[in-house]
């Protein structure tokens, strides 16, 4: 073999070692991107201290994907423990017309930007305002590029009716919204319990709702609300079919659904106490029996488990200054 082949084949060589090298190190670096990224770190709430084998399967069924909710009501006010808060002022005398004109126009295309998610409270005065945007909600946190766009706006505004503005430096808000985030994502939990062994009347259903205060709803479910129209907890088919009251009477579910949100909820232990009688009463009248959703029968010793974890994550709430049903509770969890 010649010197030149021999050169050839050191160089092929070389070749291929290196190839089969740098497809090492983008294997490594694929898997590590990806254990990064599927990698939780959020502790499962309900489940930190240990718990009997057969209590496991309700405290599971308590931290369920979120569902959607209403928007927060138009009585809500920046908070600093949800809101990033830009304040505006002017200087004596009061704005002038135009300038007001000019405030509710450029406010209410930041507020159809953010689609709710923008709120501005007036002084008594009416020579300051604070304008806020919702860090949180249950769709994630908000980003930096919004942020910007959102102050950005304020700015504009300000300048059009001659006010002065003092905003929070935008990287700690950044961070602040990551961790307020982290904390939603450990104290967001639904409690739905399951009436089965169907098929059940819906008269008997209607019946059995009514008398504990529940009305049905457009929604198809039956719900419960405080004196203040505060949603406590729903009752519907398990399979998601809606009921009316127009076919209510031909109704017949083979399993019914009750669920709580818990931080959308007031006076949870109430609420909660008040969903699981229900689901008693139900399960005695129609014939059936209660269980998760993996059709395992739910005890009182697993009842009592779930009031207690329920308790600690009202309590997490409440010490952010979060109580649950509250009207920044509401905006976070929606």
């Amino acid at each position: 073999m010649s010197e030149l082949q021999i050169g050839l084949l050191a160089i092929g060589a070389l070749v291929v070692v290196g190839v089969l090298a740098y497809n090492r190190v983008q294997e490594r670096g694929a898997k590590r991107a990806a254990q990064l990224s599927f990698r939780s770190g959020h502790a499962d709430v309900l489940m930190e201290q240990p718990v009997p084998a057969a209590e496991r399967n309700l405290l599971q069924e308590t931290q369920r994907p979120s569902v959607r909710a209403a928007p927060p009501d138009d009585a809500a006010q920046p908070d600093p423990k949800v809101d990033y808060i830009v304040e505006l002022s002017v200087e004596p005398p009061a704005m002038r017309p135009d300038a007001q004109t000019a405030l509710k126009t450029q406010w209410s295309a930041i507020e159809r930007r953010h689609a709710r998610r923008a709120l501005l409270a007036g002084s008594a005065d009416g020579r300051s305002w604070r304008a806020g945007l919702q860090l949180v909600s249950r769709d994630g946190a908000v980003g930096e590029a919004d942020l910007i766009e959102f102050r950005s706006a304020v700015e504009t505004m300000a300048a059009a009716i001659g006010a002065t503005v003092a905003a929070p430096e935008m990287r700690a808000a950044v961070d602040a919204a990551r961790a307020l985030d982290d904390f939603c994502a450990e104290t967001d939990i639904q409690v739905v319990v399951h009436v089965q062994g169907g098929p059940f009347p819906g008269t008997k259903i209607r019946a059995a709702a009514e008398a504990s205060g529940l009305a049905l709803e457009a929604d198809g479910k039956f719900t419960l609300r405080n004196d203040e129209q505060r949603l406590l907890y729903t009752l519907g088919a398990r399979d998601g079919s809606a009921f009316t009251a127009a076919t209510i009477r031909e109704a017949a579910p083979e399993a019914l659904s009750l669920a709580l949100d818990l931080a959308r909820t007031p006076d949870t232990r109430r609420s909660f106490e008040s969903m699981i009688r229900l689901a008693h009463q139900l399960a005695a009248v129609l014939g059936g029996s209660m269980v998760d959703d993996n059709g395992n029968l739910l005890d009182e010793r697993a009842i009592a488990a779930i009031a207690q974890q329920l308790d600690a994550v009202r309590a997490r709430l409440e010490s952010h200054g979060l109580p649950p049903g509250s009207p920044s509770a509401l905006r976070l969890f929606s």
